[in-house]
């Protein structure tokens, strides 16, 4: 749980450093280790990137964060409706992501999901290269990394497929794996 602990630290100075508002006083709820801190950096995660929300309204960000969730969502190899239907209804409640018409966000995830569905590899190569797009602007390559934690770790557990994709989106963003505890 190493990751966990180095990505909340992260995510805590991140949000610190920009100053975004705390929602509990001084000190943070209940700094032990349980399962409501993967809850909890999910929520930092969050708060970051609503934070960057006016900075966050390119099509490079929606495309490669669409590519990014699908990946995140096919990490195992298969998705069934249920999880796909899930997976969209946390697009689609996302803060930042609601800079978005909804049907271009659904479309473009579906998209990619099919393609992964039909030819993981191609699928996955053809996803890679749509979330390497978005690497010209550091704060975007970042939220999308981010984006693809936030979805991930949405059921407060983080597989090591999952794991894999983030850090291989790292590479192709020239964002260190580091950087996330990856």
């Amino acid at each position: 749980m190493a990751m966990w602990d180095r990505i909340k630290d992260q995510a805590k100075g991140l949000q610190q450093s920009q100053g975004a508002r705390s929602s509990g006083g001084h000190g943070r709820p209940a700094s032990g280790s349980g399962g409501g801190s993967k809850a909890q950096l999910v929520g930092l995660l969050k708060t970051q990137l609503t934070s960057l929300k006016t900075e966050l309204k390119s099509g490079s960000y929606r495309d490669a964060s669409m590519a990014m969730c699908a990946l995140v969502a096919a990490a195992d190899g298969s998705v069934d409706p249920a999880e796909r239907q899930h997976v969209e209804s946390l697009i689609l409640q996302n803060d930042v992501l609601q800079n978005f018409p909804p049907e271009q966000l659904r479309q473009r995830f579906n998209k990619h999901v099919d393609q992964l569905m039909f030819n993981f590899q191609q699928g996955r190569t053809e996803a890679m290269q749509e979330i390497a797009k978005a690497a010209k602007k550091p704060v975007e390559a970042k939220a999308v990394i981010q984006t693809g934690f936030v979805v991930a770790g949405a059921d407060g557990y983080i597989a090591p497929a999952e794991e894999q994709i983030l850090r291989e989106a790292c590479v192709a963003l020239g964002v260190s794996p580091h950087e996330f505890g990856l």
